[in-house]
């Protein structure tokens, strides 16, 4: 078994289309994987798991019906599991994702 070090910014680099959730890394059953997004995602809510969104390059938001988390390069927030959620990139911005291996990234929409 290899153990090899990833680096987000190269990892980003070699990402050339938008909207293709790319896995980096791999830790138990959670995936860790990046993605070029620029646009608003839909509605949706993981009814039986957490998010985690990290912010590698570029701003992003994420509205919840209460409030909106403003993202930038080095942020990183947990959306708790079953809390209704909708990234949105207005302009071209890497995310890191961490969640378990097979979450379907539109959850319940």
């Amino acid at each position: 078994m290899s153990v090899n070090v990833v680096n987000l910014k190269e990892k980003s680099r070699l990402i050339q289309e938008l909207h293709a959730y790319k896995r980096i890394a791999s830790m138990n059953d959670y995936d860790f994987k990046l993605v070029k997004a620029k646009r608003a995602f839909v509605w949706h809510r993981h009814p039986d798991t957490d998010e985690v969104f990290v912010a590698v390059e570029g701003s992003f938001e994420i509205h919840l019906r209460d409030q909106v988390l403003e993202l930038s390069p080095g942020d990183l927030v947990s959306i708790p599991k079953g809390v209704e959620h909708k990234p949105i990139c207005k302009e071209e911005c890497t995310i890191m994702l961490i969640e378990p291996r097979g979450t379907v990234n539109t959850g319940d929409a």
